[in-house]
């Protein structure tokens, strides 16, 4: 079971360059990012852990910069963004940034995408709140086209992009969809909460889900599979990474028993000195 880790790197914490480095140096997996572009300070939207926000969500560096400087200082480390908020990008921009990162880093990176939890954040970035999941959607549908091997078309409800010349092309191959075309880009992983509607959208666009905390798996993962399966995405089944855990030995164990490949253990969003004794901790479980 890969041990990956994720963190808010803020302009307060350890830098991702140092991260990075002492990931790859100690045996770790992976290092995924969270994204905010900014936090309204008259936000109505309860914080997702119910409490407080906490400061860093307002200082998060952006991922992909973040991203860029820990690929340049490693070499093995896998690399990912946990989540992208893709209704909140220009679509054209956004797969030319993956692409990118994906191409510089050697097929090292997973995108993982979400559809969001603050109202205000995505208000300003003019999205509808109630069609996020549709807008998301689209602009997968857009960037996987730009990502085509060919030059490829796209007219979706949200945007478009005529046949275009789109290089560099993510590393990972297109893999194979029953009755469609095959899905473009890098590993992608979708986070949210269980359900018919995410399912669906994991079977149609991506390699797998990016549960937070991982809990109540046991359930969750055969209903996945059968979701998998309706839709012709076998015989490979799909990705469950249990992501921003705070990990403990019963609960790795239990991962371990779900044959789970790669768990992403929670780091605080603190100085070089925490972060440090933190991997420290981490380091039983590798």
């Amino acid at each position: 079971m890969r041990i990956s880790t994720t963190i808010f790197f803020t302009d307060e914490t350890i830098t991702p360059v140092r991260l990075a480095h002492e990931l790859e140096q100690r045996g770790f997996a992976g290092l995924y990012v969270p994204e905010h572009t900014h936090i309204p300070v008259g936000r109505e939207t309860p914080s997702p852990s119910g409490g407080p926000l906490p400061r860093e969500y307002g200082r998060t560096l952006d991922p992909f910069v973040a991203l860029a400087q820990a690929a340049a200082v490693t070499e093995r480390l896998t690399l990912g963004t946990g989540i992208t908020l893709v209704a909140q990008h220009d679509p054209i921009a956004l797969a030319k940034q993956v692409a990118t990162l994906d191409h510089l880093s050697r097929g090292r990176l997973t995108l993982g995408v979400g559809f969001g939890w603050n109202v205000e954040e995505a208000a300003d970035h003019g999205v509808a709140w109630a069609r996020r999941r549709d807008i998301v959607r689209d602009r997968m549908a857009l960037m996987r086209a730009l990502w085509a091997e060919e030059p490829t078309p796209y007219e979706g409800e949200f945007g478009s992009v005529s046949a275009s010349h789109a290089h560099p092309k993510p590393a990972r191959k297109p893999r194979e969809r029953a009755g469609t075309t095959p899905l473009t880009g890098p590993r992608t992983l979708i986070g949210g909460g269980a359900g018919p509607t995410l399912f669906s959208h994991i079977t149609e666009y991506a390699d797998g889900w990016l549960p937070i905390g991982g809990r109540g798996l046991t359930e969750t993962i055969p209903r996945l599979r059968e979701a998998w399966e309706r839709a012709g995405r076998g015989p490979v089944d799909p990705q469950t990474v249990p992501y921003a855990v705070r990990p403990s030995p019963g609960k790795m164990a239990h991962y371990q028993e779900l044959q789970i490949d790669e768990v992403v253990l929670q780091l605080p969003p603190g100085d070089e000195a925490e972060v440090l004794r933190t991997l420290d901790d981490y380091a039983q479980y590798l």
